[in-house]
């Protein structure tokens, strides 16, 4: 495996950038409406996010921190965080960074063959590919590892059965990473196998997932005898587990916001100071409140401490400081940050939160609220972030696991699911 830290192959200075930046986005990119707080209000279909993708791409930036053979930048982080803060004010193609652009394409830059970079980044980039991932099962749980999807050997293809659940965003995408079990001999870390699988195709039932807060973000695919070619397969076969790390990293760095992939951070995100409280304390009256003024400042703390922790960790990780494992540490504060700011907005917003009556400003956060564990979800749960931070950064024992060394065929699990 080559790990990609991104490094410039460029001489023009971050500050020069961010100023070519600037003039660009304020001649070509529209300002971003309203702040909304679901992608799928802003851009259910993904259509808009492609354009807007496209438009940055014909301005040379997107891409910032890949590779200029894959249609890339070949810039540093540097540059990339000068473009999010420039770009903050503009309607940007949020849809577009996660997973496609901070997990799945750089894992394509870690693991894939050179023909599968130059096939999908540059399309990836253009914004004529949108990628999510096909991880979860139905019967899996927070044990990735155990998953019974299955693909086996037919000739020069794989033939793909089984569901994956959870995958957001996956009705509007072309593509997938999906981790499938090829071998059930081997213990359930050594049988795995990563493939690109092409969603809208023959043998694939794809059914959204309507949550409380009426999003229907979350899809859950059923695979009947899908035909995966060879070279589809990313990394080695019966070695997924590596390349699947690897992904959790990317992802874990997406989720806590060190990615340096992102393509902007536009309004409406929830790791931005567009969604300030001060500007929610006022819409609702109390900005003279003592005790509001302290939920104020406790959450413009933890945003300012998010952000530095953010870049020790990330300076830490490029450097070889701090183990690769160390990604979970802004993950995990991000996501207890997060419901922690959650809280302090509902609280802030009080009854007008109850209700949400067309732009009323405390509604909107009512709906945030019934979403707030998301984020404690992604890149696996906060419980699963503290093992990993004890155990593979603390250097803790690990916890006992009675199928660890068993042969997966042999272990217990739950019965596939009957599909509805």
């Amino acid at each position: 495996m080559t790990t990609t830290t991104p490094v410039s192959t460029s001489t023009e200075d971050v500050e020069s950038f961010r100023t070519r930046a600037r003039l660009w986005l304020k001649e070509n990119m529209p300002l971003a409406p309203s702040p909304r707080y679901a992608e799928e209000q802003l851009d259910s279909d993904g259509i808009r996010a492609r354009e807007l993708q496209r438009m940055l791409f014909e301005g040379g930036f997107t891409g910032i921190c890949y590779p200029v053979e894959y249609g890339g930048q070949g810039l540093s982080p540097a540059h990339q965080r000068a473009f999010s803060e420039e770009s903050a004010p503009y309607e940007m193609p949020i849809a577009f960074n996660t997973p496609a652009l901070t997990i799945c394409a750089p894992t394509i830059l870690d693991f894939g063959t050179e023909e599968q970079k130059r096939r999908h980044l540059p399309a990836i980039l253009s914004g004529d590919e949108l990628w999510v991932q096909f991880l979860s099962e139905p019967t899996g749980g927070s044990d990735l590892a155990g998953l019974v999807t299955r693909a086996d050997k037919d000739g020069d293809v794989w033939i793909l059965n089984g569901s994956k659940i959870w995958s957001t965003g996956a009705y509007r995408a072309d593509y997938a990473l999906c981790l499938a079990r090829t071998d059930w001999h081997a213990t359930k870390h050594r049988g795995l196998t990563m493939f690109i699988v092409k969603i809208h195709q023959p043998g694939i039932d794809l059914q959204q997932i309507e949550m409380v807060n009426g999003s229907k973000e979350f899809c859950q695919e059923f695979f009947d005898d899908v035909a995966l070619p060879e070279e589809d397969v990313v990394g080695r076969v019966n070695d997924g587990w590596t390349v699947a790390s690897r992904l959790l990293f990317h992802e874990r760095d997406a989720v806590g916001g060190g990615s340096p992939y992102a393509s902007g951070i536009g309004p409406g995100t929830r790791s931005g100071p567009q969604n300030d409280v001060v500007e929610l304390a006022q819409a609702v009256g109390k900005q003279h409140d003592s005790h509001v003024r302290q939920l104020v400042a406790e959450a413009r703390v933890g945003e300012r401490v998010q952000q530095q922790l953010i870049s020790r960790v990330t300076t830490g990780l490029r450097t070889g400081q701090f183990v690769g494992p160390a990604g979970s540490i802004p993950r995990l504060y991000a996501a207890v940050n997060n419901e922690r700011r959650v809280d302090i907005e509902l609280e802030i917003a009080g009854s007008d939160a109850a209700v949400w009556d067309g732009d009323d400003v405390g509604g909107r956060y009512g709906i945030v609220y019934l979403q707030r564990q998301g984020g404690s979800l992604g890149g696996g749960s906060n419980e699963m972030q503290r093992n990993i931070i004890s155990e593979r950064v603390l250097g803790m024992p690990r916890e006992y696991a009675a199928d660890r060394d068993k042969p997966f065929e042999e272990v217990r699990r739950n019965p596939a699911p009957n599909r509805t």
